[in-house]
């Protein structure tokens, strides 16, 4: 076979992007598939090309023997002399074979292996380039569109834009230029399929990354982006360098550089903030554009805070539908409560903390008793509970010498309930009434702003009325059970002398 091919590989690079020497493995696959198609096999097939890659040959390697039985893979030596006067018994040569000699169908078989071929290799090729650029932008045109879904001329392949990867504010035409993300690469049996997206929070990135070059030098860094598509973006920056601007960076000379990037987001709304360690200046920078008065943590570890305002700023805080502050909520990992001055004065914090925790438990009532604090471990509530000790008060009045001498009670778990009293309950101090003189002094003592004194007798009865242990309910000394639980009573007291 001798034929020009050098135009024709020529054009195979340019229009599909295969390399060289996949297109002289293709045709050498292609000559293989017709060979054996004809003769049966082809493990006696060699392929060759010249220099130049111009002409391509096909042989048949033969064995030289004394008596032909198989013509595919020998040949006579009489018959070898012919072509090869010093032809001997045993020699191997190489004969070409004419592929004129294939049958039809043996080239429309080779013909379908060189097509499958092709598009394998153009698939693989494909996949390889594109799978590097996985984050990065991309420029198309928009070529059609079906059942909300945008396919993208790519120039070599086509990429497809999802409806839900597209943003609501934008309509597109046939022939007009799309700049997109590329999310995936994937291949399919229908060929290489590459998703596009202009909702994804890295498609930003990637566009401030090309408007500022101060992101692409790393000089200004992006902490976080949180995006609601076509409505609002709200973008954290800090700087590598105390002389550079993060915002100011970022916005540009007389905001170019944001116009810009707001041109191609199709006029959608970026609020750019400095990022801050400190929590309560990185909530009050979130909330912008909103002026924010002060923050107060109202729970560290739960991330609760609240934003202070002014009335002409609340609506501004919350921003329409609340998307800027659910925006804030996100950036900054915080939940975040808006309040003006007035709402804010209003406010018990402390009250307003506790309500919080206890609604976050499903109890909306004061704290009494030791079992009802929030995260109480039952162990160390059971276990005051069988040292007699039911209510928070009761706790409070031991002595550090009582406390040592409660059974099955541990230093650490005293210790614990302490903690978690003084985080869910107000404790205040009680003011002591003059003493008489003459009369010992009476150690004062602490008492919980909690819903015991309900449950407590008046002070009037208390030498007649008690309270049962187990569940609350008034009992006097003349009982031996609790006419509301019914556990058995047993009281024990001295006569005053």
């Amino acid at each position: 076979m001798a034929t020009d091919m050098s135009e024709a590989i020529r054009q195979l690079i340019h229009d599909r992007g295969i390399s060289e020497e996949l297109i002289l493995k293709t045709i050498e696959n292609t000559l293989l598939a017709a060979y054996k198609r004809r003769f049966g096999n082809s493990d006696n097939a060699i392929v060759r090309f010249n220099e130049e890659n111009r002409v391509v040959s096909i042989y048949a390697q033969k064995k030289i023997v004394d008596g032909v039985y198989d013509p595919v893979a020998e040949i006579d030596l009489e018959e070898a002399k012919e072509l090869n006067p010093e032809a001997e018994l045993g020699d191997e040569l190489l004969i070409e074979v004419d592929p004129m000699d294939f049958d039809r169908l043996a080239v429309q078989s080779a013909k379908q292996t060189a097509h499958q071929s092709i598009r394998e290799i153009q698939k693989d090729t494909l996949y390889s380039e594109f799978k590097d650029k996985v984050g990065e932008i991309i420029i198309g045109y928009y070529q059609r569109e079906r059942n909300g879904t945008i396919f993208v001329d790519l120039g070599k392949t086509e990429g497809i834009l999802p409806k839900k990867f597209q943003s609501p504010r934008e309509i597109y035409h046939t022939n007009d230029r799309i700049k997109a993300l590329i999310t995936e690469v994937n291949k399919t049996p229908a060929g290489l399929q590459i998703v596009l997206s202009r909702t994804h929070t890295d498609f930003v990135r990637a566009i401030f990354e090309l408007e500022v070059p101060e992101i692409y030098d790393r000089t200004v860094e992006i902490h976080k982006i949180v995006r609601e598509a076509g409505y609002r973006t709200k973008l954290a920056v800090y700087s590598n360098r105390e002389d550079v601007d993060p915002v100011g960076a970022c916005v540009g000379l007389k905001g170019v550089r944001i116009q810009s990037i707001i041109r191609e987001l199709e006029g959608e709304k970026i609020d750019i903030l400095k990022y801050d360690p400190d929590s309560r200046r990185f909530i009050k920078n979130a909330l912008s554009p909103a002026e924010v008065r002060d923050v107060i943590i109202l729970d560290e570890g739960k991330h609760q805070a609240l934003a202070v305002v002014s009335d002409s700023q609340l609506s501004l805080a919350i921003g329409k539908q609340g998307l800027n502050v659910k925006l804030a909520n996100r950036l900054v990992d915080w939940n975040i409560d808006v309040k003006t001055d007035a709402q804010f004065e209003e406010m018990d914090i402390a009250s307003e903390s506790r309500r919080a925790v206890s609604a976050l438990f499903g109890d909306t009532e004061e704290i009494s008793r030791i079992a009802e604090l929030p995260g109480i471990a039952e162990e160390i509530a059971g276990g005051f509970l069988k040292n007699g000790i039911d209510f928070i008060e009761d706790f409070l009045a031991l002595s550090p010498e009582q406390l040592a001498g409660l059974k099955d009670i541990s230093g650490a778990q005293i210790e614990e309930l302490r903690k978690l009293i003084e985080e869910y309950i107000e404790i205040v101090e009680e003011e002591e009434p003059e003493e008489a003189e003459g009369e010992p002094e009476k150690d004062g003592g602490e008492e919980a702003v909690t819903g015991a004194e309900e449950a407590r007798e008046d002070t009037e009865s208390a030498e007649e009325e008690f309270e049962c242990p187990d569940c609350g309910a008034k009992v006097t000394i003349d009982m031996t059970k609790c006419p509301n639980c019914g556990i058995g009573l047993d009281f024990e007291y001295e006569e005053e002398e």
